[in-house]
């Protein structure tokens, strides 16, 4: 890849999957710069970001995913998910820099007992997947160059996620106490990392909304 890519939100799980891939691949011209230096919600500090590297893609991995904390948080989770989403998608336009934003299957009311598709309504019930959409909406207002991935049930060996927790608490107590009307299609980040990375190589798919998961499905 000769464009220069920079990825937002680099210490998350996804971005620590994004650092695995360039490192394994050799890639030399995608970007990890740090929270300090790459924070979405300042302005002027994303600005010299793009100074700096002269993105031809940002892949947006920063979010709010704290999805019960929002509800009593709703200021924050709204200000990261939406405005800062809007900052990216700004200086993206005036960069003329695709953006590639990672999203939710939180924009669902997830009662349905079949997939949703990058066609169905969207109708999220919390402060979490309302927020989440309101950043789809504004990539979707300000910009023609650019890729939404909703995505969900993310595990990998980085970050935290629900399999990590699950292990770490399985090492700890005899006995876990977990819901278990949950259904859905447990997703290696790193493969999503790979299909993104894929998505710009290949520089031939079409802008838009796509949903990505694994395949099967899996209850708990």
């Amino acid at each position: 890849m000769d464009n220069n890519i920079v990825v937002f939100g680099a210490s998350g799980q996804l971005g620590q999957c994004f650092k695995y891939l360039a490192e394994k691949e050799g890639l030399s011209s995608i970007f990890f710069p740090s929270e300090a230096e790459a924070n979405i919600l300042d302005y002027d500090a994303l600005q010299k970001v793009f100074e700096i590297y002269k993105p031809a893609y940002c892949i947006n991995c920063a979010a709010y995913t704290a999805v019960d904390k929002a509800e009593d948080d709703q200021e924050t989770a709204l200000r990261v998910n939406k405005n800062g989403v809007e900052h990216l998608a700004l200086l993206c336009v005036e960069n003329n820099s695709t953006l590639i934003h990672v999203s939710t299957d939180f924009v669902f009311k997830g009662d349905q007992s079949t997939p949703r598709d990058e066609e169905s309504a969207t109708e999220p019930v919390n402060v979490y997947g309302q927020t989440k959409l309101e950043g789809e909406q504004a990539v979707g207002a300000l910009l023609n160059k650019y890729f939404i991935i909703r995505t969900g049930w993310l595990y990998s060996e980085y970050g935290n996620n629900f399999v990590k927790t699950m292990l770490k608490l399985g090492a700890e107590r005899n006995e876990l106490k977990v819901i278990a009307d949950q259904a859905g299609t447990p997703t290696y980040a790193i493969d999503l990392a790979g299909c993104i990375l894929q998505i710009i190589n290949s520089k031939s798919t079409d802008y838009g909304i796509y949903h990505y998961s694994n395949e099967g499905i899996a209850s708990w």
